[in-house]
């Protein structure tokens, strides 16, 4: 049962850190203009990772894509294909969680199968989170940066009017949907422990007689009185079972038989 409820809270989980990845890189405001010691509040600009917008005091907006690939920095691109990346394992592990799922049964799958799927599923939420939690802490990387470089540059009088950028929604947004993906990949790999068929601690062992030529064959049980003598035979070298004599009394050997 715990199995059960570790696997379906894993999948939720994730469920809502792949949904938080996609709400985030499709959002607008990754980085927002800082209104700190800025005299011009008519126009307040924003960016994300498609496109820039710009919104009027009248309430106005215009958006404007960027229509050129390699003309973007480096590290923008990089911070596209992360989270990119981290969609598409995260779609990924959702549809194979799906099916390896305990309480839904599909056809004649065992459960040694379904082990190795909640595994294969935890292990790309757990990818699709890192990706984007390092995809989101390398855009923010960049926004400190320009931010410090861009006040440097207004306190030396290089530039009258600066514009500062500082962390918008969808970062803290791609920061919560990694570590929900991350969380909900290490409970898949728990709930993999549970899901794995227990094998038998102990094994068969074979005793063998110490014996030389002594082998021990499986008759039929004969049902005594238990008042009967037990009698003992002992075989060895010198030793043989005494032959009946013609009339009728036992010989026993002598002492020259043992020469």
């Amino acid at each position: 049962m715990s199995t059960t409820i570790c696997q379906v809270m894993g999948f939720i989980v994730s469920s809502l850190g792949v949904a938080g990845c996609i709400v985030s890189t499709s959002m607008d405001m990754w980085s927002t203009q800082d209104l700190y010691d800025n005299p011009v509040t008519a126009v307040f600009q924003y960016q994300g990772l498609w496109r820039s917008c710009v919104r009027q005091s009248s309430g106005f907006t215009e958006c404007r894509p960027y229509f050129t690939i390699l003309g973007l920095p480096a590290m923008f691109q990089a911070v596209r294909a992360l989270m990119i990346v981290g969609i598409v394992l995260g779609i990924l592990g959702l549809l194979v969680c799906i099916f390896a799922l305990k309480c839904i049964r599909i056809g004649n799958m065992e459960d040694s199968a379904k082990a190795n799927m909640t595994l294969t599923s935890g292990i790309m939420f757990i990818v699709a989170g890192l990706c984007a939690i390092t995809g989101v802490s390398v855009f923010a990387n960049m926004l400190v940066t320009n931010f410090w470089m861009s006040t440097a540059n207004m306190y030396q009088g290089m530039q009258n009017v600066q514009n500062r950028y500082t962390f918008g929604s969808a970062l803290f947004v791609g920061w919560v949907a990694g570590g929900l993906a991350l969380v909900g990949g290490i409970l898949m790999c728990l709930a993999c422990r549970g899901l794995i068929p227990e094998e038998s601690r102990y094994k068969a062992v074979s005793y063998n007689a110490s014996g030389r030529n002594i082998s021990y064959r499986t008759g039929p049980y004969k049902v005594g009185s238990g008042y009967e003598p037990e009698t003992k035979t002992r075989k060895g070298a010198g030793y043989e079972e005494a032959a009946r004599s013609e009339d009728g009394r036992r010989s026993y050997p002598s002492k020259y038989d043992y020469v």
